[in-house]
């Protein structure tokens, strides 16, 4: 038996591994390139590159205005991150712990959006409606909105596992409402706000589709739509196209390295009851 179990975990990491391979092969492929002549890099292989360009990187940076870019996305992503964690765990908490009827209503409805498809033409009359269409303001709200039904439905699994004594002997001390979240609960939800704030800020650094659509200025595009407009300018020249999608990567890589012991605490902790 022990000796098929050693087997069993042997096959495992191997396959760990291939898969491991498959995804990080293109990633060094990307990043050996990004260090080549603009006639080596034709090729994206493995083969390092005879003399090393770091000059590669300040002329993305330069021609690409990456900067303007970059302060673009992380405002999108931070702000509009913030709103969700607040926003998705105070309905959680109200939701979790007044479970009457039209809670509930509101509740399954708010995790409906999870699988709702989107009208892109619907939202575009909407945001011309109230003037925030092609504006920063705009396409934060459409980022916190989307992502509201998935974080409401993480964070209300976990809140549903905090002990209601808590409430009742706060209630008793003379809490109201407001201090019974903020001072009580809210300090309870590092593991879940940790990884709300991871994966939404990835998701909204890493999207495409809202900005290509809603941003119709070059000053407002995020990282990823200058790295489609710097392909679009440099397309023959696959060393620049590769420092460019490096730099982009590294700010959500940092995110996703530092909060990935949070993600896994926090979307289990609500799985089960104690």
């Amino acid at each position: 038996m022990k000796a098929n179990k050693v087997i069993m975990r042997l096959i495992q990491n191997v396959i760990a591994w291939l898969v491991s391979l498959i995804v990080l092969v293109p990633l060094v492929v990307i990043f050996i390139s990004s260090f080549k002549t603009t006639a080596e890099s034709y090729t994206l292989s493995l083969t390092l590159p005879k003399k090393w360009m770091f000059d590669n990187y300040s002329v993305v940076i330069e021609r690409g205005k990456l900067m303007g870019s970059f302060l673009n996305s992380f405002t999108y992503a931070s702000i509009s991150t913030l709103i969700i964690v607040f926003l998705s765990t105070l309905a959680a908490f109200v939701l979790a712990r007044n479970k009457n009827k039209r809670n509930k209503i509101i509740y399954y409805f708010l995790v409906l959006g999870i699988a709702m498809p989107v009208n892109y033409i619907s939202l575009m009359k909407v945001l011309q409606f109230t003037n925030l269409i092609n504006t920063r303001l705009g396409i934060i709200l459409i980022y916190a909105a989307f992502a509201l039904p998935i974080s409401v439905f993480i964070s209300y699994g976990f809140i549903d596992t905090i002990p209601r004594e808590l409430d009742e002997a706060a209630i008793i001390d003379g809490c109201n409402p407001s201090s019974l979240y903020f001072k009580i609960v809210f300090p309870l939800l590092k593991p879940i706000i940790a990884t709300l704030f991871v994966l939404n800020f990835m998701s909204t650094w890493n999207d495409f589709t809202m900005a290509i659509y809603f941003l119709n200025e070059s000053s407002k595009w995020p990282m990823t739509l200058a790295v489609y407009n710097f392909f679009g300018q440099f397309s023959t020249q696959w060393n620049l196209v590769c420092a460019d999608i490096v730099l982009t990567c590294i700010p959500v890589l940092i995110v996703f390295i530092l909060g990935q012991k949070y993600i896994v605490s926090g979307m289990t902790s609500g799985s089960v009851k104690e």
